[in-house]
């Protein structure tokens, strides 16, 4: 089977899997069950969701033995894609129209990125010095995204679990590639560059986790627009990745993430609207008590949530 072709659909498989973790993290989200570590380690579903995540990293890594960064990683909105009607079903409703453009939308420029970004199965790895580079600064960003907490906090939290995601796969390429090659998995670098994959994947999970508690639908777009970008910044500049076709592949990777973007933008609106229909469908009966108590409970528990992420 042509290597570009198995790439796809180990991404295909893997953006499935992540998209079931994505909707079982944010229903824990929303239940407040991610208050604290404890909390977490103590919950049946989060482990279940985290061995999705674990399933999904497999397939992932599975995927970029196989396939340029600059290819698997804009896959990997297509979680985004699977989330929608998962989670939908998941919510008791239909998915709406505009979450149907959306992934119309989506899906055209994923392809469009697909053909000048389809070149050969990787044979350049990151250095360890490379590796630990990479490392320090993706930890920086991330530190610096969540040293605060306010009301947008979600989806700087989402940018940094995309970043985390993006040094992930760079590094999870290495160890797939160099491993592939015959060379010893029990190497120096290769062992150090695994702890290092170990790290950011999780702390990309957590983060995500963290992003989920106000919805799905923004945090996971962000997710997915920040890990391609930051992983081809890596794949172009440290492993000498190109986009294939010269000028007229710049146009179509262009056209592409134009139309990907569109595509997202819609995913995220829709569900954000549906979310807050039962608010307004409140019946006047309902206790005064209700509508305090959430806005009382989020405040205290956030702390500890960012101790979590």
């Amino acid at each position: 089977m042509n290597s570009t072709l198995l790439a796809v659909l180990l991404c295909l498989a893997a953006a499935v899997t992540y998209a079931a973790a994505a909707v079982a993290q944010e229903r824990l989200a929303r239940r407040a069950v991610a208050r604290s570590t404890a909390a977490l380690l103590g919950s049946g579903a989060w482990w279940w969701s985290a061995g999705l995540n674990a399933a999904a990293a497999l397939l992932h890594a599975a995927a970029l033995r196989y396939g340029p960064l600059t290819l698997v990683q804009p896959l990997g909105a297509l979680t985004l894609v699977a989330a929608v009607p998962l989670g939908a079903r998941g919510a008791g409703r239909r998915v709406v129209a505009s979450e149907w453009r959306g992934t119309l939308a989506t899906v055209v420029g994923l392809g469009l990125l697909l053909l000048p970004a389809s070149g050969p199965s990787p044979d350049e790895t990151l250095t360890l010095a490379e590796a630990l580079a990479v490392s320090g600064a993706t930890a920086a960003v991330i530190m610096l995204l969540t040293a605060r907490s306010d009301t947008r906090s979600g989806l700087r939290h989402a940018t940094a679990s995309g970043l985390a995601s993006a040094a992930a796969s760079a590094l999870t390429q290495t160890v797939a590639v160099a491993g592939g090659r015959g060379g010893s998995l029990l190497s120096f670098r290769v062992v150090s560059v695994a702890l290092l994959v170990v790290v950011f994947a999780v702390g990309g999970m957590l983060l995500s986790q963290r992003a989920y508690r106000g919805g799905l639908g923004a945090p996971l777009a962000v997710v997915n627009l920040t890990n391609p970008l930051a992983a081809a910044a890596i794949g172009m500049i440290l492993l000498g990745e190109r986009i294939q076709g010269g000028a007229v592949g710049v146009l179509l990777a262009v056209a592409g993430a134009l139309a990907a973007a569109r595509g997202v933008l819609l995913l995220t609106r829709a569900p954000q609207q549906s979310a807050a229909v039962p608010a307004q469908a409140a019946p006047p009966s309902a206790p005064q008590s209700a509508p305090q108590s959430a806005p009382q409970s989020a405040p205290q528990s956030a702390p500890m949530a960012g101790v979590a992420a």
